[in-house]
C-alpha cells in the first residue's frame, strides 16, 4: 500500500488545507484509526475522495491527527501536493 502521510498536532478550530494535482482519497484520522487503516481494517475518518483541490478538513477535537493521501489500492501516481495547517486565530 502506497500513500502519503503526515502527522500534526491540531488545536480546536484549526484546519488542514490539502492541495493535490491528482484525484485521491484524503483522510484525517486519529492514531488508532490510522493504525487500523494500515492494517486494512475498518476505521473512522474525516474526508473522502476528492477530484478538485484545495480542500479544508477540520478535526472535531484537539490532539495529534494523521493526514493521509491515498490514490487507491493497486494504483500508483507521482503526486504534486501540499499539506498546510491553518491555525485558528
Amino acid at each position: 500500500m502506497k500513500f502519503i502521510h503526515a502527522r500534526e498536532h491540531l488545536n480546536s478550530g484549526d484546519a488542514v488545507r490539502v492541495d493535490s494535482d491528482t484525484q485521491c482519497n484524503v483522510m484525517l484520522t486519529t492514531d488508532t484509526d490510522f493504525a487500523r487503516f494500515q492494517r486494512g481494517e475498518s476505521y473512522q475518518h474525516f474526508g473522502g475522495f476528492y477530484k478538485r483541490f484545495p480542500i479544508l478538513l477540520r478535526p472535531d477535537r484537539a490532539g495529534f491527527w494523521n493526514i493521509t493521501l491515498d490514490v487507491g489500492q493497486g494504483y500508483e501516481a507521482n503526486i504534486l501536493y501540499s499539506i498546510n495547517v491553518v491555525r485558528a486565530a
